[in-house]
């Protein structure tokens, strides 16, 4: 039995106990009750805003009454409640009051009042419950602002991307327009100024953002993000700078600090702001900038709880901002460092053309290198020590200054890296022996690297890598050359597997592609690249060019390098080779070879003096202790170099003989005569080597 149904109690007179639950329901109830004809006109209300009476109601369409922001909408929704659709409950619609000002929410529900006989029968109108819920949604959206704050700031250590995400929390939920400067020279990592903050500091606007109903923001095109000023004095931005304490400020066009700064004063006029809120961003009494809020238009003034939540959100800014910032001076520190451990300027190699691109990023440890060897061979490297920061490029400095003095010993790539990994294996204990409170003893070292050496003689590259890509060939005619080389163990791996070589024999102008991991991130990466080198007409500096701007710009922002290198020969004009007998005479013989060469080849007197002694010394040692074949070659370029080839593995030593030795004097005369000196071995014996500076440089 339904209510309407139940006997009333003895004295209670019909309808009476209605009539008393409807009495007090719209005298004492907290909600907004309204009775809705079928025309949906007010004919019963409550009071819902204190001092407004509720005879002004009556007669009025609900969405008059109420001024809603969708008002046709909110008609149709009512009207599909009228039609028997169901009951509508707890529908947030926003609009106003007619007679007070500002933006409300409202919570409605509406039900259908059906006639005695029922649904299906006569209809007498709805039944509309409003709650003022503008209170509490603003609490709600002062969480949410917080919340995206917390969620969205501090994710980055970037100064820039940290204010624009900053203003990405804060627009359009909470304001609809926001502003951040920094301090100029904290963006470039200096320490911020403890404040009060001087009058003339210069300001540079980090970010900025506005909602969709700011349609122009005269401000923004005036003063870009990146665009500089200085805060002008008697202004809310200044006494927040100075004391350090947010202000709330109502903007109109009497506000009597506008005429101080015309800036802000256009940007009103352009935006319709009616609120200004700017709080210091401030940490530990420093100063890192300013953020200001504006609301415009129809939106709700900023109060003194919107000024606590833009002070809390502005110290969540501060301290992210302040972690970017010492981020970066660690990474201007780090990328200086690096820089100056990496070659200054592009080297001369007898064979090799060669260029390189450096992108600078996050990752400070990638380093190439080009070393010339003995012989007009050439080694190419490239690597890279993973990880941010000083202490990845010192350890970059570290394996780039281990691998030249290793390269100078005319090591076999597989023999250089089996090396570099030990001195790899020594830094890593050192890092492990450090204090427990030392940042540093946590932290993994990870390195590879990838060695090779290209003779333009035999025209060979043999190459060796640790735990890094291997490099793209392309010949001269655009196809990619195949070099597999097994993969070996990275630097400071524990795996103690031995490195294996590969070897390729090379056309002359070819072109090899020695890339960091970086540049090989995505599968269509090596086709890119190779493709790319496929163009024998570019120079090497504008293929290089072309690979980086082929690259995603993901990879651009970590940091790359790459090493370029087109294979040559050495111009027979320039090189003298003569296989020489293993007899006592060969020595002189060597010596009328060695002057009339260098003569033909117009060396001054005293370079061809000293010549003829240092070739009778090596060949008088390969014919006395050596064994066939035995070679001599010349070699002129920007050195002279002097090899002496036989068919012995045993490597003569320097000694320094006595006033009353007899020999021993052979290798200290070399030594004192050639700038370098040095003996490499191959599968078919050895070969001592000398280098002269020339006067001039060389000969043309």
């Amino acid at each position: 039995m339904s209510y309407a149904e139940t006997p009333a109690g003895p004295g209670i007179p019909p309808g009476g106990l209605d009539d008393a639950l409807l009495k007090v329901l719209f005298a004492q109830t907290a909600v907004g009750l309204f009775v809705l004809d079928p025309q949906l006109r007010l004919v019963r209300a409550n009071s819902l805003v204190e001092g407004v009476g509720t005879e002004e109601y009556i007669g009025l369409r609900f969405t008059e009454a109420f001024r809603l922001d969708d008002p046709d909408g909110s008609e149709q929704l009512l009207k599909r409640v009228l039609a028997g659709e169901g009951p509508v409950r707890d529908r947030l619609v926003r609009g106003r009051f007619r007679h007070t000002p500002g933006d409300r929410v409202f919570l409605v529900s509406a039900y259908r009042l059906d006639g005695p006989d029922g649904p299906g029968g006569t209809v007498l109108g709805l039944l509309s419950a409003v709650v003022d819920v503008t209170e509490r949604e603003r609490a709600r959206a002062r969480e949410s602002a917080l919340a995206a704050v917390r969620d969205a700031v501090g994710g980055s250590l970037d100064v820039a991307a940290t204010c624009r995400a900053f203003i990405d929390a804060l627009v359009p939920g909470f304001a609809d327009l926001a502003v951040v400067e920094v301090v100029d020279e904290v963006l470039r990592g200096a320490d911020p100024p403890v404040g009060p903050l001087p009058p003339d500091t210069p300001l540079r606007r980090a970010a900025s953002g506005r909602c969709e109903a700011v349609e122009r923001d005269e401000a923004i095109r005036g003063r870009p993000v990146g665009g500089t000023r200085r805060l002008p004095p008697r202004t809310p931005y200044a006494l927040a700078a100075a004391d350090l304490r947010p202000r709330l400020v109502p903007l109109t066009a009497d506000t009597p600090w506008l005429a101080a700064d015309p800036d802000s004063s256009r940007a009103l006029a352009e935006t319709g702001a009616h609120t200004l809120v700017v709080v210091p961003l401030t940490l530990r009494g420093a100063v890192l900038g300013l953020l200001s809020l504006y609301r415009c238009g129809a939106s709700e003034p900023f109060d003194e709880e919107d000024v606590s939540l833009a002070g809390t959100a502005a110290t969540r800014a501060a301290l992210a901002i302040d972690n970017a910032r010492r981020y970066e001076r660690e990474h201007v520190i780090a990328s200086t460092v690096q820089r100056r451990l990496l070659p200054q300027a592009e080297r001369h190699q007898a064979a090799v053309e060669t260029a390189h691109v450096l992108l600078p990023g996050r990752d400070s440890g990638c380093w190439f290198d080009t070393i010339a060897l003995s012989g007009a061979r050439t080694a190419l490297v490239v690597g890279g020590v993973a990880g941010e920061g000083l202490q990845s490029a010192i350890a970059m400095g570290q394996l780039r200054t281990v691998i030249q003095a290793l390269a100078g010993l005319d090591l076999e790539p597989e023999e250089v890296l089996a090396r570099l990994k030990e001195t790899a294996d020594r830094l890593a204990d050192e890092r492990a022996a450090l204090p427990p409170s030392d940042s540093l003893q946590g932290e993994e070292l990870r390195a590879g690297c990838v060695y090779g050496v290209y003779d333009p003689f035999t025209r060979t590259c043999t190459v060796a890598r640790a735990g890094h890509p291997a490099p793209l060939i392309v010949g001269p005619d655009g196809r990619a050359v195949p070099l597999d080389v097994p993969e070996g163990a990275s630097l400071f791996d524990t795996d103690g597997a031995l490195f294996a070589p590969a070897t390729v024999t090379l056309e002359e102008g070819s072109v090899l592609a020695f890339c960091s991991a970086e540049l090989l991130a995505d599968e269509r990466a090596e086709e890119r690249i190779t493709r790319t080198l496929a163009h024998p007409g570019r120079s090497l500096q504008q293929l290089g060019d072309d690979i980086v701007y082929a690259l995603p710009d993901d990879t651009r922002s970590a940091g790359a390098a790459l090493l370029l290198a087109r294979t040559g020969t050495v111009s027979e004009h320039r090189v003298a080779t003569w296989d020489l007998a293993q007899d006592r005479t060969t020595p002189a013989t060597a010596r009328l070879l060695v002057r009339d060469r260098l003569q033909g080849w117009g060396l001054d007197e005293d370079t061809v003096d000293s010549t003829e002694l240092i070739v009778s010394e090596l060949v008088t040692n390969a014919v006395r202790y050596g064994t066939p074949p035995l070679r001599l070659r010349l070699l002129l370029d920007t050195t002279l170099t002097c090899e002496v080839h036989d068919g012995s593995t045993a490597s003569p030593h320097l000694r320094h003989a006595r006033t009353v030795d007899e020999g021993g004097r052979g290798l200290f005369i070399v030594s004192s005569l050639a700038a370098h000196w040095g003996a490499r071995h191959g599968p078919d014996g050895k070969v001592l080597w000398t280098e002269q500076d020339l006067p001039h440089g060389g000969t043309q």
